[in-house]
C-alpha cells in the first residue's frame, strides 16, 4: 500500500518547483555521473544508452531542466539503486523540465538512467532546483564493470514478449540487459558502450563500411565521429576492473561474414584500446551469442592469438542456452528471461576474473 502510494505521488510534468529554495548548476561535483558524458560550460550532455547519474537532496521536490536534441526515454528510480523496473518512465524531448513531487519531507536520491540509444538523440541536462537544500549524492561504487556491444548490450525490444514484435524504442533498456543483471549482482557501477547493429569488422547487413565498433569504442559521444570528440579516461573517474564484450552477432548477419585476418585486426585492436585505457593487466572477458560456433571459433582464436595478459573467452553457443520460442523479444532478440539466462552464465567468469566473492542464492532474486 505504502509502495502503490509513493508511486502515485510522483509526477512528470513541465514546470518548476513551485518553492524552489536552491539552485545547482548540472556540473556541479555534488551529482555523480556514470557513463561517458561532456561537460559544455556547466551542462554535462550524454548520448550512450544504459548512462545515469544520481543527485540528492533534502526537502520533497525537484525539479530538472534539461534539453535532447531528439526524443529519449529515461528510467526514474526513487531512493533505490537501478533494477530491471523503475518507478517511473520518462520522456525527454525538447526543452524539458521534469518536475518530481516527493510524499516525504526528508533526504532522497534519485538516479535518471537513458533508455534508448544515442540515434535518438543526445540530453543536455542544465540545471537542478529544490525546495529544500541539495546534499552529496552516493559516489561511484567500488565495484565497476564496462561493457562493449550491440543491440544485445542494449536490451534490444528487451521488454517484448514475442518475436513477431517490430523494434520500438518504447519497448528498448538495458536496464533489462545481461550487462545490468551482471552488475546488480555484483553491486557495481557500470558503463555501455553499445549500438545496435555493431561488429568488429562488418555491420548488420554491411552498414557503414569502415566504421565499426573499434572506431565508436573510442567516441565521447555514440553519434558523434569527429576527431576532437575522442574519449580520454581522465575525463572521468569511473575505472573498471572488468570490461566484458558481447560482440560478433552482426559480423555474421545475412548470410555474410568476415575473413578472420579482418575480423583479428579490429578486436585485436580494440583490445588495445582497452589495455591503453586501464594497464596491461585489466581483465577482459570476450563473449559471443548463442548458436553461432563460427563467431566463438572467431573469438576464441583470436584470444589465443592476441599475446596479451588476461584476456579471456566464455563459449555462449549452446543450443540449450535459452528457448528460441519464448525467451525472445523484438525482432528475434533477447527478451528479460534470456538476458537473465545469459547473465547467469556470465557470474562465474566475471567472478573468478576479478577474484569478487559470488553471493549465495538469494542474490538472484535480488536482481530482478
Amino acid at each position: 500500500m505504502l509502495k502503490r502510494l509513493f508511486i502515485g505521488c510522483l509526477l512528470t510534468c513541465v514546470g518548476v518547483c513551485a518553492c524552489a529554495q536552491q539552485y545547482m548548476q548540472a556540473c556541479s561535483d555534488s551529482i555523480t555521473y556514470v557513463g561517458r558524458t561532456l561537460v559544455r560550460d556547466t551542462a554535462v550532455c550524454m548520448d550512450w544508452t544504459g548512462a545515469y547519474l544520481r543527485v540528492s537532496f533534502y526537502g520533497k521536490q525537484l525539479a530538472i531542466c534539461v534539453s535532447d536534441t531528439g526524443r529519449n526515454y529515461y528510467n526514474l528510480y526513487v531512493d533505490r539503486d537501478i533494477a530491471a523496473t523503475p518507478d517511473s518512465v520518462l520522456t525527454i524531448t525538447g526543452d524539458t523540465t521534469i518536475a518530481l513531487n516527493l510524499p516525504s519531507d526528508t533526504t532522497h536520491t534519485l538516479t535518471l538512467y537513458k533508455r534508448t540509444e544515442g540515434e535518438h538523440g543526445c540530453t543536455i541536462f542544465r540545471h537542478f532546483l529544490t525546495d529544500g537544500h541539495f546534499m552529496q549524492a552516493p559516489k561511484l561504487k567500488p565495484r565497476q564493470i564496462e561493457f562493449i556491444g550491440d543491440s544485445y548490450t542494449c536490451g534490444y525490444g528487451a521488454e517484448n514478449t514475442t518475436q513477431e514484435d517490430h523494434f520500438t524504442p518504447e519497448t528498448e533498456t538495458p536496464a533489462k540487459s545481461f550487462a545490468s543483471i551482471v552488475a546488480r549482482y555484483f553491486n557495481a557501477d557500470y558503463t555501455i558502450i553499445a549500438h545496435s547493429g555493431m561488429g568488429v569488422a562488418r555491420n548488420f547487413n554491411s552498414k557503414f563500411a569502415g566504421y565499426y565498433m573499434p572506431e565508436r569504442y573510442t567516441q565521447i559521444f555514440d553519434m558523434d565521429r569527429s576527431d576532437d570528440m575522442r574519449w580520454d579516461t581522465a575525463m572521468s573517474d569511473f575505472r573498471p576492473q572488468i570490461t566484458v564484450i558481447l560482440l560478433g552477432g552482426n559480423d555474421f548477419s545475412t548470410n555474410k561474414k568476415p575473413s578472420y585476418t579482418d575480423f583479428e585486426r579490429n578486436y585485436i585492436r580494440m583490445l588495445k584500446q582497452i589495455k591503453a585505457n586501464y594497464g596491461e593487466d585489466h581483465p577482459i572477458l570476450c563473449c559471443t551469442k548463442k548458436n553461432r560456433d563460427e563467431i566463438f571459433a572467431y573469438v576464441q582464436k583470436v584470444v589465443r592469438n592476441c599475446g596479451m595478459k588476461n584476456v579471456s573467452y566464455c563459449p555462449l553457443f549452446a543450443n540449450l542456452f535459452h528457448d528460441d520460442e519464448r525467451n525472445l523479444g523484438a525482432d528475434f532478440h533477447p527478451n528479460y528471461e534470456a538476458h537473465r539466462k545469459i547473465a547467469y552464465v556470465l557470474i562465474p567468469y566475471v567472478a573468478t576474473m576479478t577474484e569478487w566473492e559470488l553471493q549465495d542464492t538469494s542474490a538472484f532474486v535480488s536482481i530482478q
